[in-house]
């Protein structure tokens, strides 16, 4: 698979196994720099699987990982620096108060104290809940949480940003909210984002996409080309087809 210059993350010929299974088949894909990306696929498609893959929680069996042209392999911690990670999962300490969460994050990215004050002070601000540092993390609503989670991924600088059903279970503002507020960091920021999501109306039709199914990539591109070439009436129509096929 070619791979542009501009490209954020490449992955190449990317299988993935658990206990016999295969979870992942020959995953092949480019997310270009500075875009939304999103990743679409019903639950048990394989899309966790694959950021555990991207952040090394679990090692690759084959394959090759990319971020900005460094080898996750070769360059594991040069590659990791660039990302930040929103998991599906919470993984915030409920008995600690929003800047001790951060302060954490910080010092395991060895960022001294002074920076690291003013970034955390910086990015509360920025999601609105500089007046609640303090406040301990079991207090805050699902949306906070994820406002949190989100300040904290990106304490570091990252120049990629991984989001695993990062709006799952919140209700329907909090969902735009979080939504809204990730894309201003790409349109602000020049962030690159790739945004893992069962849901389609999470989906813009500039968006590049990647549908994933039962472990494999069915299509990849634009989401307007896609329902364009398979002469859908929707994103929805589009997707049933594919996963209908496959």
């Amino acid at each position: 698979m070619p791979t542009a210059e501009t490209d954020a993350l490449t992955v190449a010929g990317l299988s993935h196994r658990i206990g016999g299974r295969e979870i992942l088949s020959e995953i092949e894909i480019a997310v270009p720099a500075g875009r939304f990306t999103v990743l679409l696929g019903q639950n048990g498609a394989g899309k966790t699987t694959l950021f555990s893959l991207v952040t090394r929680l679990y090692g690759a069996q084959s394959g090759a990982i990319r971020v900005f042209g460094r080898d996750l392999g070769a360059e594991p911690g040069r590659a990791l620096a660039l990302m930040g990670v929103v998991f599906q999962q919470r993984a915030l300490d409920p008995d600690l108060s929003a800047r001790q969460n951060l302060r954490y994050h910080a010092a395991l990215h060895g960022m001294p104290g002074r920076v690291a004050r003013q970034r955390i002070a910086a990015e509360l601000d920025r999601v609105g809940l500089a007046k609640e540092a303090d406040r301990k993390i079991r207090s805050f609503s699902g949306g906070e949480m994820r406002r949190i989670e989100i300040a904290r991924a990106l304490l570091h600088e990252p120049r990629l940003l991984l989001c695993d059903e990062a709006t799952v279970g919140l209700d329907i503002r909090s969902r735009a909210a979080i939504l809204a507020d990730v894309r201003g960091l790409v349109r602000d920021r020049g962030l690159t984002v790739l945004w893992a999501t069962h849901l389609i109306d999470e989906v813009e039709a500039g968006d590049p996409t990647i549908i994933l199914h039962r472990g494999r990539i069915l299509r990849q591109g634009p989401a307007a080309a896609i329902i364009s070439d398979l002469g859908a009436d929707g994103l929805q129509g589009a997707f049933r087809q594919l996963t209908e096929a496959a």
